[in-house]
């Protein structure tokens, strides 16, 4: 089978590392698989460009798309006439500018199938697909109908526990509790700081990652006293990146941005972290402990707990293997 994934965008985050966990998958099942993102914005200011990822893995495509909600009117039929030639046999989507080319430029006899990453793409101008697959099980019944699957995180081999280096990464002795978030409003970083006041004798924070609140949040953090405890550990990847999931005692999953598959939880459970979420997306199906409600007092009450539950997180393989399915169930 000759897959060609779509993705509408240049950086290596949100959906982008469930998009390359499924091709890699594919491709060790024995099918020809290629990945085509947005190759116009070439710079991005926070996390990591997505294209040399691709270019490491002998995934991305060498089609000649630009596939960029910033392309003119004209590039955009020229992917769409690109599309039509492909010679794939499956078209995978996985945002809306790659839905909307996947279904105007359907190369003849490909099957269409969509990926829904979060909530706010189910819309009523939502584009027909063959099939969907949405990032959490409470997402099945509003495409009640349609041919749909969970599409779980899937994770690299990497992630598995080890040696706690905290000295190597410059983290504290003590319990450790770390956020692996973009920083925006919909992640309440700011909601763990309130936490953090009454809990800076019993824990130190560790916020991975970048984006445009920093500057605030480390005035927060200034404001309330706490530059004791909290380290900024800026943007993480690779084996760096599991190495501070390693050192964890606990992740706190506070809030979902653009992937509810609620990748870094399922990362970090089987890292060896005890996972503290709210109720989003796929958070509960990787949480040992949810938060009754997104409030400080709830988040200190759960800290201060010891709950642990036993999850199964599915094989990239056996993830694959029923996205397969679910394509040959188009024909």
């Amino acid at each position: 089978m000759k897959i060609l994934h779509l993705l509408a965008s240049p950086t290596f985050s949100g959906p982008a590392e469930n998009v390359l966990g499924l091709a890699l998958a594919q491709r060790e099942l024995g099918h020809e698989v290629s990945v085509a993102v947005d190759r116009k914005r070439t710079v991005v200011t926070s996390e990591e460009l997505f294209v040399p990822k691709l270019e490491s893995a002998g995934l991305l495509d060498r089609g000649g798309f630009e596939l960029s909600v910033k392309s003119l009117p004209l590039h955009v039929l020229r992917d769409l006439r690109l599309l039509r030639k492909s010679s794939a046999n499956v078209v995978h989507a996985h945002f809306s500018h790659d839905h909307w080319i996947a279904r105007l430029g359907r190369p003849r006899g490909a099957k269409l199938v969509r990926s829904l990453h979060a909530p706010r793409s189910l819309r009523s101008t939502l584009p027909a697909a063959d099939a969907f697959t949405v990032p959490s099980s409470d997402l099945l019944p509003r495409l009640s109908g349609k041919r749909v699957q969970v599409l779980p995180p899937l994770l690299a081999p990497g992630f598995r526990p080890g040696a706690r280096q905290r000295a190597l990464l410059g983290l504290p002795e003590q319990r450790l509790v770390g956020m692996v978030s973009t920083f925006q409003t919909s992640r309440r970083h700011l909601l763990a700081l309130e936490a953090l006041t009454e809990l800076r004798d019993e824990l130190h924070l560790v916020l991975l990652g970048d984006g445009e609140l920093e500057p605030a949040l480390r005035s927060k953090v200034r404001e309330l006293g706490l530059e004791r405890s909290v380290t900024f550990a800026g943007y993480q990847s690779g084996d760096r990146y599991i190495q501070y999931l390693q050192a964890f005692d606990d992740v706190w999953i506070l809030g979902l941005g653009n992937d509810w598959s609620a990748r870094a939880a399922a990362q970090a459970r089987v890292c060896g972290a005890r996972v503290t979420g709210v109720r989003e997306g796929a958070v509960p199906d990787f949480a040992d402990v949810l938060l009754a409600e997104p409030t400080a007092r709830a988040l200190v009450e759960a800290a201060r707990g010891s709950t642990r539950r036993q999850v199964t997180v599915e094989s990239p393989r056996d993830i694959a293997e029923r996205i397969l399915a679910l394509y040959v169930d188009c024909g």
